[in-house]
């Protein structure tokens, strides 16, 4: 697809999620199916994973130059999660914006908070676990940190999930393909300004009380 040009001003979509939810693959699979959107990269003071590329993946930068970027006002919004930081630059997001893109931000939940309050034309996505349990076995299998850090991430989830009252939309990722559909449906409502119907499916109150109470049964 061409730039979309200056003529549309591009829209920020927010998606966060407790960590092993399957954030980073849901917002991959829909960068790739729709040409509209485009990827905010962030900045991490944490070493890359296996696969991961710098400036691809995420700008892996030191915790001093991270610091100094936070110094100089160069985040819209930054956190701490299990020990590491990470930010979204105002340059990652008002150049694609201003061309016209819109932007799948891929960001922790903490960092949404700040992003709400700095940025209001941003659409909000939570992504949810199938359950915690389904939580705990994808840490897990991730085969990355110990039970320790499982832990530490699995207490952080529990915190983070009191924060969707922040959101617009939630997400339950049982299914990739099925969890990307109910993403970029979202994008394409509030792309139209036709958001009555998916409001009533996939509104953040909605899924949180359903997925909340299949948890009790």
């Amino acid at each position: 697809m061409n730039d979309p040009g200056a003529d549309r001003r591009g829209r920020p979509f927010v998606v966060a999620a407790p960590s092993g939810t399957g954030k980073t693959t849901v917002c991959r699979a829909a960068l790739e199916r729709d040409p509209q959107l485009r990827f905010s990269i962030s900045h991490t003071t944490r070493a890359p994973r296996e696969g991961e590329r710098d400036g691809v993946d995420y700008h892996f930068v030191r915790p001093d130059r991270f610091r100094e970027l936070v110094q100089a006002d160069a985040f819209l919004e930054y956190a701490e999660y299990t020990g590491n930081l990470y930010g979204t630059s105002w340059e990652a997001i008002e150049g694609p914006l201003a061309a016209g893109w819109d932007l799948l931000v891929e960001i922790e939940v903490k960092g949404a908070r700040q992003f709400r309050d700095r940025r209001r034309d941003a659409c909000f996505i939570f992504l949810l676990p199938p359950s915690m349990d389904t939580l705990v076995e994808r840490l897990r299998s991730r085969g990355t940190d110990g039970e320790e850090t499982i832990a530490k991430r699995l207490a952080i989830a529990q915190q983070e999930l009191e924060a969707i009252e922040f959101f617009d939309y939630a997400v339950v990722n049982v299914e990739v393909d099925r969890a990307v559909d109910e993403v970029l449906e979202i994008v394409d409502a509030e792309r139209r300004g036709r958001t009555s119907s998916v409001r009533e499916r996939h509104g953040r109150a909605h899924v949180f009380k359903n997925w909340r109470g299949s948890a009790d049964d």
